[in-house]
């Protein structure tokens, strides 16, 4: 694709509103992860959440051929984000801070870097199909996603700071993408049709079945979690 034409435009544009989209969730998980760190903290468990973030996604859009031919990978992707976000909730203290083993920068940092990287394969196969193997595209959509997750995380980490009730908005959003990763897998075409084909009414039955059963599980255990950690007390 030649540098600065037609189609290298319309390319990095598509991959400007792929970031935009898909890069709320990766704000939410950082923000989340952080919140419950001291003052001095957030901002840099933020900023290396991201640095962090961005080399695993640079590292599997390299490698994303490769990617596309795992079995299976939609699958354990989306599973491991259901536990991310059971994680996020069964942590949350309600504000009172339980003491600083519950509240380490490293914690933070394993849980925004472990989510990004099963979050991030929508984001990495979007990008990537959308430069059409143009690395300098892929490296550009690279850049501009650095930026949108660092203010995200930051807007989402203050609401969340005045309205608590976010962490559990953000713990559903997050278990949606995990449900939606889950019946995206071609393993499963059979029971969820395949990502870009019409949808029969039981494909998209099952869809439904699967996005409600997983936020509202993930809810639930979330919930189920903090009242025996509070009866315990």
């Amino acid at each position: 694709m030649e540098l600065f034409s037609a189609p290298w435009w319309s390319a990095l544009l598509a991959i400007v509103l792929i970031d935009l989209v898909l890069a709320g969730d990766n704000a939410i998980v950082i923000a989340l992860a952080a919140r419950n760190l001291p003052a001095h903290l957030k901002t840099k468990a933020i900023l290396w959440g991201t640095v962090g973030a961005i080399v695993v996604r640079s590292i599997m859009t390299v490698g994303v051929v490769w990617l596309l031919k795992i079995p299976g990978l939609m699958l354990v992707g989306g599973l491991g984000l259901v536990w991310i976000a059971y994680k996020l909730l069964a942590d949350d203290d309600g504000g009172e801070h339980s003491g600083p083993q519950a509240n380490t920068f490293w914690g933070a940092m394993k849980t925004i870097i472990v989510a990004d990287a099963l979050m991030g394969v929508d984001n990495v196969l979007g990008v990537a199909g959308a430069a059409h193997g143009a690395f300098d595209l892929v490296i550009i959509g690279l850049l501009i996603s650095v930026p949108i997750v660092v203010f995200g995380s930051s807007v989402v980490l203050k609401l969340v700071e005045r309205f608590p009730i976010i962490i559990q908005a953000g713990a559903a959003v997050l278990a949606l993408t995990a449900a939606k990763m889950i019946v995206s897998e071609p393993w499963l075409s059979g029971i969820f049709g395949a990502a870009k084909a019409p949808l029969e009414s039981g494909q998209s039955a099952a869809r439904w079945t699967v996005y409600v059963l997983v936020v509202a599980g993930v809810l639930a255990a979330g919930l189920w979690r903090k009242r025996r950690l509070a009866a315990r007390a």
